[in-house]
């Protein structure tokens, strides 16, 4: 994705990258990297050089001190800044013992995720999976892997996890638009693209359920589709699954529709403990 002609645009929603003016910035090593993501993501907020040693270091600062954040800030100042800019005037503004970064026209791709992120899940309060459904996905389209991926340090940790849970939570309410809209092959071949976390957490259990059954629902009938029985067995071997009664107890009759047995004979059945499900695998059936 560009810049804007008239700003600096920065993205943090996986490798951190930079543009001026359209042109994209050499940002330096990682270690450089992670000063400017330390500076940038706090807001606009005055951060001091011990607070910014902290979240690029942690417990093991350079013997040098603060006076190795002058040789990453300085280099970063006049790739960022247009030519000729004074220090009074740089994007990173500093005074004694503090730095600063200037939001004022900067555009972040985190700008972008949480307008179109909020107007998605505003759209899905109101009723209408559809368009919410749309917007979600071109709110997660904004996320191109792990955000800031390579960076180090405390500070860039914690935003990481951050904006991970974000994404999971967009993730999550995409899921439900496809499964209130019917549209559970696409809702499993969401389910099986999952970080594997992700994959087995209890969130995510009764949704996934509830799109297996949707699925195979249409043929459950003895000897019918293997794929379908395969599914049901995955779904009801996920330690926790029989937390969620009504989707616990479709999986188990659709099970038993599909094996040709009666409900009653696999009531119990719930995996071995510790048992590992094998993630959904799209293609199984082919997306609405």
């Amino acid at each position: 994705m560009g810049g804007n002609s008239q700003r600096l645009r920065i993205e943090v929603l996986g490798p951190l990258r930079a543009w001026r003016d359209g042109s994209p910035l050499a940002l330096g090593p990682v270690r450089r990297q992670t000063v400017l993501a330390a500076l940038l993501l706090r807001d606009g907020a005055v951060v001091s050089h011990e607070h910014l040693l902290d979240g690029v270091w942690g417990a093991d600062p350079p013997a040098s001190g603060t006076k190795v954040l002058a040789s990453h800030v300085n280099p970063l100042r006049r790739t960022l800044d247009r030519a000729g800019t004074r220090h009074t005037e740089s994007v990173i503004r500093s005074g004694k013992g503090w730095y600063r970064f200037v939001l004022d026209d900067v555009r972040l791709d985190l700008a972008d995720l949480a307008e179109l992120g909020d107007r998605a899940l505003r759209t899905k309060a109101s009723g209408d999976p559809a368009e919410a459904a749309q917007q979600l996905t071109d709110a997660l389209a904004l996320f191109r892997g792990e955000p800031l991926a390579q960076l180090s340090g405390p500070f860039a940790a914690a935003e990481r996890e951050r904006l991970l849970e974000r994404r999971r939570t967009l993730r999550l309410a995409r899921l439900s638009c496809l499964v209130d809209l019917g549209r559970y092959g696409d809702a499993l071949d969401d389910a099986a693209r999952l970080p594997e976390a992700d994959r087995y957490d209890e969130s995510m259990l009764a949704l996934r359920m509830r799109a297996l059954y949707g699925w195979a629902a249409p043929t459950p009938r003895p000897g019918g589709p293997p794929e379908a029985r395969e599914q049901f067995r995955v779904a009801l071997a996920v330690p926790g699954a029989d937390r969620y009664p009504k989707e616990h107890k479709q999986a188990v009759e659709g099970l038993a529709a599909t094996e040709g047995a009666g409900a009653g004979e696999l009531t119990g059945y719930g995996g071995r403990k510790g048992t590992r499900p094998r993630s959904f695998t799209s293609g199984d059936r082919g997306a609405s």
